[in-house]
């Protein structure tokens, strides 16, 4: 049993959804010991803050007209492909970020520019068209975040995406070799060769399954052969830097706050291809990679590479890492199948949930150090606390105090806990009382993210907790439920639930952070398009052969040629730039009949190629209203026969 069983729950769960849902998984993951005590059945009311109330909650949880959040969320978009921008405590969606996936909305996919980014085969077509956007982090400077750069990887086909702040658009993607599966992504926060550096330079990708290298159809019936990789990509370039070899899988990363250390948990050590192989054991490991020795032994030459890849593939395996003075990797040992690793913001710690054991393992930093320097016999010393703290643990979040928040899957609870109390608890004081609050959740947490929580300027005012079910929460809309992302009060002793939000399936992971660490620009700079068109006196046509361009721009309320004549069969490449300077006086273009719509912002420019395969008149026209004449705004394509 848990140490805090008088601490009751303070809001309770929906009807009979946690006995069918934890009976379901508790007959599937054996070995799970139920350890905390069973909430009532009633229905929960949403709560509100005290009338004492110091709470961030207290006047602010519905903005008047016309006022703004005072934080930004950055959320992964699930299979959509893209990344959301929320505002909170609102939680009012504010744009969505294409990357992965075409977007209709802007031409994300139909330009020139984003079918560039994202990647094509030999015939022009997209490489890809769906994505699984897993997990969010954004760059650093100082040990918090910086405003520049945020990163979103692509699971099902192993990419990485950075989005710039200043526009909020995604400007680069890059395809990781030899992977499957990749889910786990963080920025480092600091430079460990050069200690003056204290920005990101570095983005660490892990890979969750492993394949055999290279996979190109030998060794399929071998899983003993079967690897994943660890790998590195540059912030700035976006470009491969190096990979690691290690036994069993990545699922999520942490990085240190002095750029000493990266690191991933494994829940499947056992390297298991059938799910009940992969929890056979009962401790997995949180593994850690020595960034500076790593990055040493590629300048050495000491790495091979597989396949068609270039790119430098470091051993970190257990049989070549044994010497602690000269491994690139060290494997702490922690219970069964754990979700999660996170950095706390005073340094310290990494800590890791067990999913499938009852326990958070909380990991001193200093100490694997230690053990990296031969100071430390034993790399298990390494763990400072391993606790209780309810079922189906799996992320955590800090308020900046020293609590950490973890959420509980099984139990549909967020559990506060205070990091130091739980370390004394650990060493043998038994009176030491870690658990400080619960609070039921509706239902099934999976990802949960404070403001500023792994940042040195966490400030505990929110949480938001993303749920994974949401019957009984929302209007119904059929089969297909919303998922729910709720937000949490924790500026107080205790957590105050304040809103329930719906969220389209299937995000992730989010960030939050404080509105004034970005300047998003508003308008863009025209001398940053190459091919922009500065004046509408240089619109025109150009032939060369069968090959046509097209040079136009848009100034509310008409685009500057009336119309223009192509012939049937010409490959036509339309390139147009919004000369408008206003904010928010967005252009589209669109033509019937030949799939093509995007958008242009303000003194923005975009391109499309096509043929033209179908003679006639065809009326482009503006799709995003921009004037009491947008109706009007249109000219003719026409295609000779």
């Amino acid at each position: 049993m848990t140490q805090d069983k008088q601490l009751k729950p303070t809001a309770q769960a929906g009807i009979g959804r946690r006995s069918f849902i934890n009976t379901a998984a508790l007959a599937s993951l054996a070995g799970v010991v139920a350890c905390t005590e069973k909430p009532s059945s009633a229905a929960a009311p949403v709560a509100s803050a005290p009338a004492a109330g110091a709470h961030a909650s207290d006047n602010v949880t519905h903005l008047k007209p016309g006022e703004l959040d005072t934080y930004y969320e950055l959320s992964s978009g699930g299979h959509n492909g893209d990344m959301r921008v929320l505002g909170i405590p609102s939680g009012r969606e504010l744009h969505r970020i294409p990357c992965f996936v075409p977007d209709a909305l802007v031409g994300w996919g139909i330009t020139n520019e984003s079918k560039k980014i994202m990647g094509t085969k030999p015939d022009g077509s997209l490489k890809y068209t769906v994505g699984d956007t897993h997990h969010i982090h954004a760059s650093y400077k100082d040990g918090n975040y910086d405003g520049r750069y945020a990163w979103v990887n692509d699971k099902i086909n192993g990419r990485l995406a950075r989005l710039r702040l200043d526009y909020f658009v995604c400007d680069k993607i890059t395809e990781i070799p030899n992977i499957q599966g990749f889910h786990g992504i963080f920025p480092d926060k600091a430079d460990p060769v050069d200690p003056k550096i204290n920005y990101t330079t570095r983005v660490f990708c892990g890979a969750e399954f492993a394949i055999p290298l290279p996979n190109t159809g030998a060794d399929v019936n071998k899983p003993e052969k079967y690897h994943s990789l660890f790998s590195c990509v540059d912030a700035e370039s976006m470009e491969m830097r190096w990979q690691v070899l290690i036994d069993g899988n990545c699922d999520l990363t942490a990085t240190s706050y002095d750029g000493k250390l990266a690191a991933t948990n494994q829940y499947n050590t056992e390297n298991g291809v059938h799910y009940e192989d992969m929890m056979s054991a009962e401790r997995d490991a949180c593994l850690f990679f020595n960034i500076a020795r790593v990055e040493q032994a590629v300048k050495d030459g000491k790495f091979k590479t597989y396949g068609d890849s270039k790119v430098p593939v470091v051993d970190g395996t257990h049989a070549a890492n044994k010497d602690p003075k000269t491994a690139l990797t060290a494997y702490v040992s922690v219970p069964k199948n754990p979700h999660g690793v996170n950095a706390s913001p005073d340094a310290k710690y990494f800590i890791c949930a067990g999913k499938l054991s009852p326990t958070v393992t909380v990991i001193e930093l200093a100490k694997v150090l230690d053990w990296f320097d031969g100071k430390l016999e034993k790399l298990d010393a390494a763990i400072v606390a391993e606790v209780e703290v309810g079922l189906g643990p799996l992320h955590t979040a800090f308020d900046g105090r020293g609590n950490a928040y973890t959420t509980l899957f099984l139990d549909s609870q967020m559990v506060k806990w205070n990091v130091a109390t739980a370390i004394k608890f650990h060493a043998g004081d038994k009176t030491a009382k870690y658990v400080v609050d619960r609070l039921d959740v509706q239902y099934q947490p999976g990802h949960v993210n404070a403001s500023q929580s792994e940042t040195r300027a966490a400030d505990g005012k929110w949480m938001v907790v993303g749920c994974k079910f949401s019957k009984d929460r929302f209007l119904p809309v059929g089969p297909l439920h919303p998922e729910n992302e709720q937000l949490i009060d924790i500026s107080g002793e205790k957590m105050v639930l304040v809103a329930d939000h719906p969220a389209r399936g299937e995000p992730h992971d989010f960030i939050i952070f404080k509105r004034d660490l970005v300047r998003p620009k508003q308008v863009y700079a025209l001398e940053d398009f190459p091919l922009a068109t500065k004046d509408p006196k240089d619109s025109g046509v150009v032939r060369n052969g069968k090959k046509v361009t097209v040079r136009l721009t848009s100034q509310a309320p008409a685009f500057s040629l009336r119309e223009f004549t192509v012939k049937k069969g010409d490959e036509v490449t339309l390139i147009l730039t919004n000369l408008d300077k206003v904010e928010d006086l967005t252009h589209g273009l669109a033509i019937p009949k030949y799939n093509i719509q995007f958008v242009v912002n303000p003194l923005e420019t975009a391109s499309v190629t096509f043929l033209a395969d179908k003679p006639g008149v065809f009326w482009f026209y503006c799709t995003n209203f921009c004037h009491a004449l947008h109706l009007e705004m249109r000219s003719r394509m026409i295609v000779e026969a």
